[in-house]
Parts: structure tokens; C-alpha cells; sequence
């Protein structure tokens, strides 16, 4: 008996989905790196944000590092990718990218997106790894570990 298959906006329609993410990692010429301070959660992180529908994840985090803080950088290479399971209040898992957004001197102009964020500020490697929510400082360290070793670490 042949087999059936389902028509593909069926099948489409069947298969898990996830939310994106997508951040850029910036450090200054003596590697500190640049991290902002959201008005709607407790810690800090790295600028960026969701990707938006059809977005490309490179492309959504120049986009959301030009928002965040005035800066138009590239998304380089991609340091790290983070998978977390769903929890509390998400039914579903996130993906979160981070790209390798290079140096930048410690003048340069920030612009903050004033709507979402409080502050920035440009902060050693380990301290800025402990400025971030427990569940997501592992991305940073794993960004800042790849870019030295060269390479994309995955994070679970």
C-alpha cells in the first residue's frame, strides 16, 4: 500500500516551532564588553532582541544593535547558539544567536533606545558574565570563548 503523505501546508503546520533571538557580542580595544540594562527585566544583557517574522538572524541583530544602542555594525561570525526549553509563562523553546559585532573604541557614541533600556555600560569579560540572568550568562561565556578559540559553541 503506498504510502500517505500530507499535503505540505499540513505538514508545515505540524512541526515544532521555536522563538528567535538574535544579539551582538561588542567588545572596546581592551576587551570589555559592551552590555545594556533593560527597563523591563532585572539583569542586564547584550544588545539585541527578537527576530522578527522572515528575519534572517544576522539581520535582525544589526537591526537590534542599531535600535538598541546607535551603533551599525555587521553580525560577523556566529559565537554561540543557545537552546532553552520552555519555561514558566513561554510554551515554547527559544533559540538565541550571538554574533561576533567586533571592536569598537571605549568613546564611541551610544545611543540608547531609550524605551527599553536605562544604561549601558562597557564591563570586564567576567563581571559582564555575572551581570546576566544565570539562564542566559552561559551565551555570553561560550560568545567570548569562541571568539578567542575560533568557532561557534552551542549552549544547551
Amino acid at each position: 500500500m503506498p504510502q500517505q503523505f500530507l499535503p505540505p501546508e499540513q505538514w508545515f503546520a505540524s512541526l515544532p516551532t521555536a522563538y528567535l533571538a538574535a544579539f551582538g557580542l561588542i567588545t572596546d580595544e581592551s576587551g570589555r564588553v559592551l552590555l545594556v540594562d533593560p527597563n523591563y527585566r532585572e539583569h542586564w544583557t547584550l544588545p539585541g532582541g527578537v527576530v522578527e517574522d522572515g528575519e534572517a538572524p544576522h539581520l535582525a541583530c544589526q537591526r537590534e544593535v542599531a535600535e538598541e544602542v546607535g551603533l551599525e555594525r555587521t553580525a560577523g561570525a556566529l559565537l554561540a547558539l543557545q537552546w532553552s526549553a520552555p519555561r514558566g509563562r513561554r510554551p515554547k523553546p527559544f533559540c538565541s544567536f550571538v554574533f561576533d559585532c567586533g571592536r569598537v573604541h571605549s568613546g564611541v557614541a551610544i545611543t540608547l533606545q531609550e524605551e527599553e533600556l536605562d544604561g549601558y555600560a562597557f564591563v570586564e569579560p567576567r563581571a559582564a558574565v555575572g551581570m546576566l540572568d544565570p539562564a542566559l550568562s552561559p551565551r555570553l561565556a561560550a560568545a567570548l570563548r569562541a571568539r578567542e578559540e575560533g568557532g561557534t559553541v552551542y549552549v544547551t
